[in-house]
């Protein structure tokens, strides 16, 4: 059953019998063969067909859905077994919310792949509700997200702590006012924050609650480079970490407001499934605690 539903996979990432043949090195007669089986196997037509593509229809979309869940799962099982006798080596999957993502896993895979060449990691940076979601449905064997999951299916454990501050573009004048600032202070100015289902974004929301404070205009942008540049360019003010501002702040791009209780602190955690973990994914977990730790 796994080859079909690797066939059937690649053909509706191509959306293209012949596109997936030839990437699985097979003939298009063949590739229609199979999907046929498997459509008689599910007892439902899966794919409309037209002379220049093909799509998933509603019967698809379950099958398709699945079949990627089923197919990491074995993959997984493979490797499992794999593990019993050989080192670490093999495919890993890492999914990382984007402060995370962008400004510390880099350096991370860098550390893994010199001492450990033979893993092969694939990445998928998203915010964290959407690497809770991968993990849980097997498409990510490990997922790294801001704060802490409370989860009956899912291990959620603590790996570091981030201190978020809020900044400012360098000619505002409060990143040179002398003394700490109450939030309050800040009502008046416009707030470039994450979007919803970022950490970054709950971790703005809850300072806001800590403090009763409701900014009065908040402008949403997708993504923290954005944000950086919007501030920078002194369209607003944002709360950031420290991990994803250390070259703007050295190179005087941006400022530091010092407000009363900040830095906000906020955890970054690691979510894996209850199951067994792979060797890949024991160094993995192994080399991001040591590298972590030379920052403490």
């Amino acid at each position: 059953m796994d080859q079909y539903l690797q066939i059937f996979v690649k053909v509706v990432e191509k959306g293209n019998f012949s596109k997936a043949a030839e990437e699985l090195h097979m003939t298009q007669p063949a590739v229609s063969q199979y999907i046929k089986s498997l459509e008689e196997q599910i007892g439902a037509r899966l794919l409309e067909r037209t002379n220049k593509f093909v799509r998933l229809n509603q019967a698809g979309e379950i099958v398709y859905y699945h079949a990627q869940e089923i197919l990491a799962l074995m993959t997984k099982m493979q490797s499992l077994v794999d593990d019993l006798t050989n080192n670490a080596s093999g495919p890993i999957t890492i999914g990382a919310s984007y402060t995370f993502g962008e400004y510390l896993l880099p350096h991370i895979i860098a550390r893994m792949q010199h001492n450990y060449p033979h893993i092969q990691p694939s990445i998928k940076i998203h915010n964290s509700k959407e690497i809770i979601e991968l993990v849980s449905s097997h498409l990510l064997d490990i997922g790294i997200i801001e704060g802490f999951l409370h989860n009956d299916q899912l291990n959620s454990e603590v790996v570091s702590e981030d201190k978020m501050v809020i900044v400012a573009s360098p000619d505002h004048s409060l990143t040179n006012k002398p003394g700490t600032l109450s939030l309050a202070e800040l009502a008046e100015e416009t707030w470039i924050l994450r979007e919803e289902g970022s950490g970054t974004r709950e971790a703005a929301e809850n300072l806001f609650s800590s403090h009763q404070f409701t900014p009065k205009k908040i402008m949403e942008f997708g993504s923290t480079q954005l944000i950086k540049e919007s501030v920078q360019a002194g369209l607003g003010i944002s709360l950031l970490s420290h991990w994803a501002i250390e070259k703007e702040l050295r190179n005087g791009y941006l400022g530091v407001i010092d407000v009363e209780g900040l830095p906000f602190i906020r955890n970054f955690s690691i979510i894996t499934h209850t199951t067994f973990q792979t060797k890949a994914v024991k160094t993995f977990i192994e080399t991001l605690r040591e590298y972590l730790s030379d920052f403490e």
